[in-house]
């Protein structure tokens, strides 16, 4: 449901386009690790992906489960919530190795949550935590590096900018573009493979920001 929703909605808010390398593939047991930049970029990246025939189990932040329709929907489609600085926060990988385990695509955000920037621009993603080379440590999973750009013309900043935003971006209709990375297999200690990562998503995100026409800032 949720994947056929962004469908519909991130059309309607802005032009989205989705390119990938020419070898990227999807295989079963994979995790889909992606920049995050704003609160649409999870509607964005899944519309962007239902194009490519793929609805991925999703961590996303354990409070979208206290909102009711939202809750009921995440676990009804097998989501999994992440609780952050909470003993329960392992869970989360736990969910997540089983539905490698089963096969399914799981998305994951390196990040692990959103920058605290007030401007519209394009950033390269900022340090990856820990979750994303533990989880591919423990399963061996490829990592398919998704970078996605322009999110952030629809919602940024203030709550009362994002909601100015929001309400204007079907007037605008912002560009939003996804690029789909080739996979890669994550190798070494624990830092190299969260180096690896963050290398492999950041040169997507380049790609998708270029492809918009997008000044690019690149972290340190």
């Amino acid at each position: 449901m949720l994947s056929r929703l962004a469908g519909v909605l991130v059309p309607a808010v802005g032009r989205l386009t989705v390119t990938t390398d020419s070898d990227a593939r999807f295989a079963p047991g994979s995790v889909i690790a992606a920049n995050h930049s704003s609160l649409a970029d999870p509607a964005v990246i899944l519309a962007a992906l239902r194009r490519l025939g793929v609805e991925p189990v999703v961590l996303a932040a354990a409070g979208l489960w206290r909102i009711p329709p939202l809750g009921l929907a995440l676990a009804r489609e097998g989501h999994i919530p992440v609780h952050r600085h909470d003993a329960r926060a392992g869970d989360a990988l736990d969910g997540a190795a089983e539905a490698l385990a089963r096969g399914r695509l799981v998305l994951i955000y390196g990040e692990g949550g959103i920058p605290d920037r007030k401007d519209a621009g394009e950033a390269a993603p900022e340090a990856f935590r820990s979750g994303l080379a533990r989880l591919v440590h423990r399963t061996g999973a490829p990592v398919i590096p998704l970078g996605q750009a322009g999110s952030r013309r629809i919602v940024s900043g203030s709550r009362l900018k994002q909601l100015a935003g929001l309400g204007t971006a079907p007037l605008r209709r912002p560009g939003l573009h996804v690029h789909i990375g080739s996979p890669v297999m994550l190798t070494g200690d624990l830092p190299n493979r969260t180096a690896h990562a963050r290398a492999a998503v950041t040169d997507a995100w380049r790609e998708a920001a270029e492809r918009l026409g997008e000044p690019v800032v690149l972290a340190a």
